[in-house]
């Protein structure tokens, strides 16, 4: 018997419309977005893939495309896990600018390693910055040191293991299709992990938005197939747009 789960990066976001920097910033979904979670729902359906159980990240872009893509199936009953160690990665300070700006002030090499490496960091937020987690109810039962003012690739993978191993794994082995629908960089780091992919690889690593990815995991979880769904040229379109957005204008 093996295992079946879905990743879904959300759709796009309006300041993924605007090319800004987003991290834990609460931001919804654009028309399109709200549209590719609707096409995500329709390919899993003419895959015959259909979850049994969900698991999102606390950020609204995430649970409206969790929670569209599951009505255009008729499953919005099914149940639904929430948890921060699914968000977006921390982007610190660099949150809400411009991704291109950015690029043009600090250089695109510098703003690259920023956004895609594995083990560097932004500049933090500032202690008492309203946009710090420490000042969001949605976190108030966690510990202090658990509130990143910043994040990189390698934190969290850190942080979403544990709820990797301590609650998806568990309704895998149960038999359940799971679809997970985060962030860019949280499945990111669930790829990373599945994969085994290395820490310099994982750079050039993008994931479209709102194009499921199917994973057939076999007894001891190890990947027997990992695909997208949807047009190959269309995905790999998306997957450059994604790489080119801190690009110079």
């Amino acid at each position: 018997m093996g295992y079946t789960l879905v990743l879904l990066r959300h759709g796009q976001s309006t300041w993924n419309l605007e090319n800004r920097f987003t991290g834990w910033i609460d931001v919804p979904l654009s028309e399109l977005g709200k549209e590719e979670a609707v096409t995500a729902a329709r390919q899993l359906r003419e895959a015959g893939i259909r979850p049994d159980v969900v698991h999102t990240s606390l950020l609204v872009r995430a649970i409206d495309t969790a929670q569209i893509a599951l009505a255009e199936m008729g499953l919005s009953w099914l149940p639904v896990k929430r948890s921060w160690r699914l968000n977006e990665r921390h982007y610190g300070a660099l949150q809400g600018l411009d991704k291109a700006e950015t690029a043009a002030r600090h250089g695109e090499e510098q703003v690259k390693a920023w956004r895609r490496s594995y083990d560097i960091r932004p500049p933090a937020l500032a202690p008492g910055d309203p946009d710090n987690p420490a000042s969001d109810e949605r976190y108030r039962d966690l510990a202090p040191d658990l509130k990143p003012a910043t994040e990189c690739l390698k934190d969290v993978v850190e942080r979403m293991l544990p709820y990797w191993y301590d609650a998806i794994v568990p309704d895998l082995r149960d038999g359940r299709r799971v679809l997970v629908s985060a962030h860019g960089n949280s499945l990111r780091a669930l790829v990373k992990h599945l994969d085994g992919i290395s820490d310099d690889e994982i750079v050039e690593f993008n994931i479209p938005t709102g194009v499921p990815r199917v994973y057939e995991l076999g007894q001891d979880l190890e990947v027997l197939s990992a695909s997208y769904l949807g047009d190959a040229a269309e995905i790999a379109a998306k997957a450059r747009a994604v790489a080119e957005q801190a690009s110079r204008k």
